[in-house]
């Protein structure tokens, strides 16, 4: 999305060029997101939105069935609300005066690398404040990890064979008696996934095809997710936790420096957890630290 503010016009780059790092930041952002794809997205809202309300509901119990609907039930409402501060994630690159010539020049393409890795940084930044938070200086953005009220489980140790399945297993089961149901999504950290490719039992079918088939949301992996943490299972939907937007993610022009041409990779988003018990963690051991065997 352009806006007035990003200086587009002030820049000496063409509109091919900006269609080349627009395409470029989009794509780079889009292989390596892996909170929007099982998150909802609510938004964008505009650059100039700075905040965002959301409730955390409660009224949890089930629902009532009577011919007059004349029982009381448990109202579905906001136990608080919160106002949210939406922050911005950015990164700046450069592009050289020199190369900028080269192609008008000789008539070649951009090179819009440097986009390309502002871009990974922005994205990699973005999954780390959904699954981890923020906890520096003013900013205390709770994640999917650490939320408050979110339901954890013991884990086994997943180096062996079995253990990472049925780590799964239980937490899908702790999210259902709770009553937070499916599509189930589970996120979990590089180390985690590639164990999951081991062949389960005598199934002759690896781990993570078992947890695809009770996983419909997706079976991911994020190096935002800490080692010591195998991973996450959710309850998906927009009743649970979004992705609040103001600006999508773009590329702003920041003006001359010496000669050379800086430029910002930008978004503003945050995470909104709605109900935080739609979250099972699975983590060491609360005494001993160490993974159940």
């Amino acid at each position: 999305m352009e806006m007035t503010f990003l200086n587009r016009a002030d820049s000496p780059l063409g509109p091919r060029d900006w269609d080349q790092i627009d395409a470029t930041v989009v794509e780079v952002a889009r292989r390596m997101l892996v909170g929007r794809r099982i998150l909802p997205v609510f938004g964008p809202m505009g650059a100039g939105i700075q905040d965002v309300d959301y409730d955390v509901f409660t009224g949890t119990g089930p629902a009532k069935i009577a011919l007059h609907g004349e029982e009381e039930t448990s109202l579905v409402r906001a136990q608080r609300r919160i106002h949210e501060n939406i922050p911005l994630i950015y990164k700046d690159f450069l592009i050289f005066w020199r190369d900028i010539e080269t192609t008008r020049q000789m008539g070649t393409p951009l090179d819009v690398s440097a986009a390309a890795a502002a871009a990974s940084f922005v994205a990699e930044k973005e999954d780390s404040l959904i699954f981890t938070g923020l906890a520096e200086g003013d900013c205390n953005y709770e994640g999917l990890l650490n939320a408050a009220g979110r339901n954890t489980l013991a884990a086994r140790d997943w180096s062996q064979a079995g253990n990472g399945f049925q780590d799964v297993v239980d937490a899908r089961a702790k999210l259902l008696s709770a009553g937070f149901y499916g599509p189930y999504a589970v996120v979990v950290n590089p180390t985690a996934f590639s164990l999951l490719h081991r062949v389960y039992a005598s199934s002759g079918v690896l781990e993570i095809n078992h947890l695809r088939e009770i996983a419909t949301a997706g079976v991911f992996q994020t190096s935002t997710i800490p080692p010591e943490i195998p991973g996450v299972v959710l309850s998906t939907g927009i009743q649970n936790f979004d992705i609040a937007i103001g600006q999508d993610l773009t590329t702003a022009y920041l003006g001359v420096e010496a000669m050379n041409h800086p430029f910002r990779t930008l978004e503003s988003m945050v995470l909104r957890i709605k109900r935080p018990g739609a979250i099972c963690t699975m983590e060491p051991h609360p005494r001993t630290g160490q993974k159940r065997s």
